[in-house]
């Protein structure tokens, strides 16, 4: 499934809204209209960047988007992980670490990083109480995909 047909059917669009969607010679969408007069609302911008960021990194699987209180704001998340669990644990993680970075006089977190046999979870503070998540598989460069990161962060502080 293409990246366009993806968000087609997660923003539950109907036959014919393709007319409204763009991408570029990368395959990542540069704008969606649901009909030809109304703009996308902040939800669908914020997905849209998951999307791209997903699509971009090659090695990362799934996104989101996460409140400090464990609250999913937008996601790119497969159909079988469920968002509240994945919200709650990501939140549960950040403040896990913050918690030992204070107990062992490291400073501020930076990021979170759960490596496990088939991958990584990584979790980057993205300001304004809100945590980016990105799922990456077992072969994924952290390097490319910190500064992926941080690139969808800066396109997600537009937004927000």
């Amino acid at each position: 499934m293409s990246i366009v047909d993806d968000l087609k059917k997660s923003l539950d669009l109907k036959k014919g809204d393709d007319e409204y969607i763009n991408s570029n010679e990368n395959n990542n969408i540069s704008s969606i209209r649901s009909d030809g007069n109304s703009k996308m609302n902040r939800a669908d911008n914020l997905h849209l960047v998951l999307k791209n960021f997903q699509n971009g990194s090659p090695d990362v699987e799934a996104a989101a988007l996460i409140s400090e209180d464990g609250l999913t704001i937008a996601s790119a998340l497969p159909e079988d992980l469920d968002k509240t669990r994945i919200g709650g644990m990501s939140a549960t993680l950040h403040s896990l670490g913050t918690r030992a970075a204070v107990e062992l006089r490291r400073g501020t977190v930076k990021e979170v990083i759960v490596r496990g046999e088939q991958g990584y979870t990584v979790l980057l503070d993205a300001g304004r109480g809100v945590l980016l998540l990105a799922i990456a598989n077992e072969n994924a460069s952290l390097g490319l995909i910190f500064f992926d990161m941080r690139e969808t962060i800066n396109k997600i502080k537009d937004i927000l």
